[in-house]
């Protein structure tokens, strides 16, 4: 939703292979769906990933490091506010985790 979303579904009128790392299988899908259907490019995929979580993080970027040639634009975009205080099951405080240190462990693990 909102920026990320306006990034994704301009990248993909560039005809960009475009990946959406969204939390939510079923909220991913559908901004998937409508990205597809307004660009006409069936090269905008799914992946999951949740920044809060530095294990998640980790595995969404060894598969895209496995599955994907190359990565030439990263937009780091996760992000939360307002939230109650909460701790990860790593031990991190919840906001923390999802706007910088899940987002600065994902861009140093594809850096290469």
């Amino acid at each position: 939703a909102g920026i990320g979303k306006c990034v994704a579904m301009d990248m993909a009128r560039r005809n960009a292979r475009t990946i959406l790392a969204c939390r939510s299988r079923e909220r991913g899908q559908a901004a998937v769906e409508e990205i597809r259907a307004a660009t006409g490019n069936p090269a905008v995929l799914l992946r999951l990933l949740d920044t809060a979580s530095l294990a998640s993080v980790r595995a969404f970027a060894s598969a895209l490091l496995r599955e994907e040639p190359r990565l030439d634009v990263l937009v780091n975009n996760a992000g939360t506010t307002g939230l109650p205080f909460a701790i990860t099951s790593e031990g991190l405080e919840q906001t923390f985790a999802t706007n910088y240190l899940g987002p600065f462990l994902l861009t140093n693990l594809l850096l290469g």
